[in-house]
């Protein structure tokens, strides 16, 4: 018999908290939108935001910019123990995605198939509401 992957939309999220330098990418999501640090010095994107660029320690070459949120599954795992508010709700896909933009985000996926999953699957963003109106950003596989 054939496993069957969850989805981890039934649990409970809260919030993030943003901070400062964070609050730009979380504003984004209220409107679904993949917005990304860019630093226009070096001419790289980063992931996760941070006060300063990765790649000079500057601030002020940062700037913001949307984009797709399209990528490719960089690596999987499947997480079948897990701790709350998870435990329960296993086996569940935790998955690296590598941006078409180069940056790699972590997150959960939806509405893909043990057999589907693999390496080099291309992804499209999911966004699963939060009670604050924002969205979490999730991947689904891009099948279009």
């Amino acid at each position: 018999m054939a496993e069957t992957i969850k989805d981890t939309l039934h649990i409970a999220r809260n919030p993030s908290a943003p901070r400062t330098f964070s609050q730009k990418y979380w504003d984004g999501t209220r409107e679904k939108k993949v917005l990304l640090q860019y630093d226009n010095k070096s001419g790289k994107y980063q992931f996760y935001p941070r006060a300063n660029s990765i790649y000079n320690g500057r601030r002020s070459v940062l700037e913001w910019r949307e984009v797709s949120g399209k990528g490719e599954v960089f690596t999987f795992t499947i997480a079948r123990r897990a701790r709350e508010p998870f435990r329960g709700h296993e086996p569940f896909f935790i998955v690296l995605v590598t941006l078409d933009e180069g940056v790699n985000v972590m997150a959960n996926v939806v509405n893909c198939s043990l057999e589907e999953m693999k390496i080099g699957l291309r992804m499209k963003p999911y966004w699963h509401p939060l009670p604050d109106g924002t969205n979490m950003l999730m991947f689904e596989p891009d099948r279009g």
